[in-house]
């Protein structure tokens, strides 16, 4: 199996790519291969939490919706997923995506799928980062000579 922090990366740009760009990079790879269910997709609620200023004490933030699901491919790899919003087939594909990365497919589903998919995720990034550097303000602080 790959180095954990490997799979962690892996499950997170199945997670965060947007559905239709992980629908079609997956129906690149060949047929799907045989599974069975452990937990088919279901919808649940997840807390999701914040820190004030990034390090500091965690809080409750509020709610928001995944779909999640566990399989179990022919191979005998288990694959799970947890995906934001309400998008079965997605959750599907992400957990198919993870048993394969265990087994010998590994490189063809990370060049095929798992690479675009961190690729896009890393645009978007970069481009949400862009957007709101426009709306920072420089505050700067005058020496006036009253306080010498």
């Amino acid at each position: 199996m790959e180095n954990p922090d490997d799979r962690k990366a892996w499950i997170e740009a199945l997670s965060k790519a947007p559905a239709d760009a992980l629908r079609s990079a997956f129906a690149g790879t060949g047929p799907e291969p045989r599974f069975s269910w452990l937990r088919e997709p279901e919808i649940a609620a997840m807390m999701v939490r914040g820190r004030t200023g990034a390090t500091g004490d965690a809080f409750n933030l509020g709610e928001m919706t995944v779909t999640r699901c566990s399989l179990k491919l022919d191979d005998g790899s288990v694959g799970h997923a947890y995906v934001p919003g309400r998008d079965n087939e997605k959750a599907r594909i992400a957990a198919i995506c993870d048993g394969l990365m265990q087994g010998p497919r590994a490189d063809e589903i990370r060049a095929a799928v798992i690479a675009p998919m961190s690729a896009i995720t890393a645009r978007q990034r970069t481009d949400l980062a862009a957007r709101a550097d426009t709306t920072r303000v420089d505050f700067f602080t005058m020496v006036r000579g009253e306080n010498s």
